[in-house]
């Protein structure tokens, strides 16, 4: 691949200006023929899957409740991964099958979106709407990288603590992206690539660097995706509580590592990076970024105030081990405060909850519920572990096999959340079954749950920026593929270190 840019076209818009690269703003792209006819025909489809699957193919392992739950778990899932119709509305549909069919009591199956995760989840996304109105946000991301960005190694290393920074505040990967793109936009412009109608190696690297830690740096913090309070809840119902501190203590070496050692092997061997790569092209880059920091203006009231909410909030949260305090209760506290009047932060018509996400949630706790009423995922896990001979596998075979499969899934599945609902319980299903504690197979593939990297359908925010036009799909396909591997890598590497000196793993050997 040749890393020099393309010649730009004339163009009538300034490529250092921060407001040319909003969501709005990004060329859209079209359907793809598959997508034309998943929403055509999805829905004819799924009734029949649900039809067949429920009550046409028998299966001998199951009974006629686990028939029907399978029917409506494969339909589910053909929805969600087809987008025929929207999450929320699968859920929707979801939720009114289980009742119709009478594998759920009306309130047990609506009772989920009062599910304590998704009070998190809400008070989550308040406390974000209070970091983003404030600009206190927008205000870190570019202090630091006027601060330490000094040349093109420092600019990479700065987007990844940005990344490890915005997770602790912001659990909405899409609004990582959304807050980031700008600033790595106009510095990819400064080294050679303006505008979304040019690329060079170093945009690439920028941009697929940035995508992999808008996602991987969430493995950093319990809160830091709704995806990992899912996992968290998942746990709960088998009764195994996750301490948010025990879960930054796992996730954060292995995100650091991570970041660090993937910025190298992406500027030297996937799309390397001549000295030349490395030189500012476009003069006024950092004017451009400073300007965007001088319009902030000096530092008010409301950010200190946020600052000090949302950092009292994380001590409590880091040490929930010594205090036991409900993490859910201490968020909404947080909330609460944010939306006092007298605190003057935030009204609830700034607050941005996206409660499609909320009732997809809903959603996708009704169908545990279904799962766990009828036995059917204890019935499939003992067959998943009787074709794969897990009952004679070593606890390190099964750390590697279990990890492994779940990161490979993020190559089939566009949402994560999705794969958590499918994949936690049969791992917490392999640990009873094998009387293997349940967290020490668990917490390594729930450190798995944000590898979603790979392809633009993936996640949000690969969506977002393919967008950017830095890179083409083989070219994120190439790189995301790469670097799964070198994650998996280093999780085998925490798991027989750290992990174990914590008492989460027992030994390798």
């Amino acid at each position: 691949m040749t890393t020099s840019a393309v010649k730009t076209p004339v163009t009538d818009y300034d490529p250092l200006d921060m407001n040319n690269y909003s969501l709005n703003k990004l060329p859209k792209r079209p359907l793809s023929k598959v997508g034309k006819f998943c929403q055509t025909w999805g829905l004819l489809i799924a009734a029949v899957m649900f039809v067949l699957f429920s009550y046409v193919i028998q299966f001998p392992i199951l009974d006629a409740k686990q028939q029907i739950m399978f029917g409506l778990f494969a339909t589910a899932l053909f929805l969600w991964i087809s987008e025929a119709v929207p999450n929320y509305v699968t859920s929707m549909l979801l939720i009114c099958g289980l009742v119709l069919t009478g594998l759920l009591k009306a309130k047990p199956a609506m009772a989920t979106l009062g599910d304590p995760t998704i009070w998190l989840n809400v008070s989550a996304f308040i406390m974000a709407s209070a970091m983003v109105k404030t600009d206190l946000v927008k205000r870190v991301a570019l202090y630091m990288i006027l601060r330490f960005g000094k040349n093109a190694g420092m600019i990479f290393m700065t987007f990844l603590a940005i990344n490890i920074i915005l997770a602790a505040f912001v659990n909405a990967t899409a609004a990582k992206a959304a807050l980031m793109m700008p600033l790595f936009m106009v510095v990819s412009a400064v080294y050679g690539a303006p505008g979304t109608d040019t690329t060079n190696n170093f945009a690439r690297n920028l941009v697929l660097h940035n995508l992999l830690m808008i996602n991987a740096s969430c493995n950093t913090f319990m809160t830091g995706s709704g995806a990992n309070l899912l996992g968290v809840a998942l746990l709960a119902g088998a009764g195994v509580s996750v301490y948010y501190f025990d879960w930054f203590v796992a996730g954060l070496p292995l995100v650091l590592a991570f970041g660090i050692l993937s910025y190298a092997i992406g500027v030297r061997f996937v799309f390397p990076l001549t000295k030349k790569d490395r030189e500012p092209k476009l003069e006024g880059g950092r004017e451009a970024l400073q300007k965007a920091y001088d319009d902030l203006g000096p530092v008010k009231k409301n950010e200190v105030k946020a600052a000090l909410i949302f950092g009292l909030i994380l001590l409590v949260w880091a040490t929930d081990k010594l205090h036991g305090l409900n993490s859910t209760v201490v968020a909404m506290l947080g909330a609460v405060i944010m939306l006092l009047p007298q605190t003057k932060l935030l009204n609830w018509n700034d607050v941005d909850i996206p409660w499609h996400l909320m009732i997809f949630s809903a959603g996708a706790y009704s169908l545990g519920a279904g799962l766990t009423a009828t036995k059917l995922m204890d019935v499939l896990t003992i067959q998943l572990m009787e074709v794969l001979g897990m009952e004679t596998m070593s606890y390190f075979t099964l750390y590697a096999v279990l990890t492994a499969i779940f990161i490979a899934s993020h190559f089939i599945f566009q949402s994560k959340n999705m794969r958590t609902i499918i994949y936690m319980p049969i791992v917490i299903g392999i640990a009873q079954t094998l009387k293997i504690d349940i967290l020490a197979l668990a917490m390594p593939v729930a450190l798995c749950i944000n590898c979603c990297w790979s392809l633009p359908f993936n996640a949000k925010p690969n969506a977002m920026l393919y967008g950017t036009n830095k890179y083409t799909m083989g070219e994120s396909f190439k790189y995301g593929f790469i670097m799964s591997v070198l994650y998996w890598v280093l999780l085998l590497i925490a798991g027989a270190t750290y992990m174990h000196w914590m008492g989460i793993c027992p030994s390798f050997f």
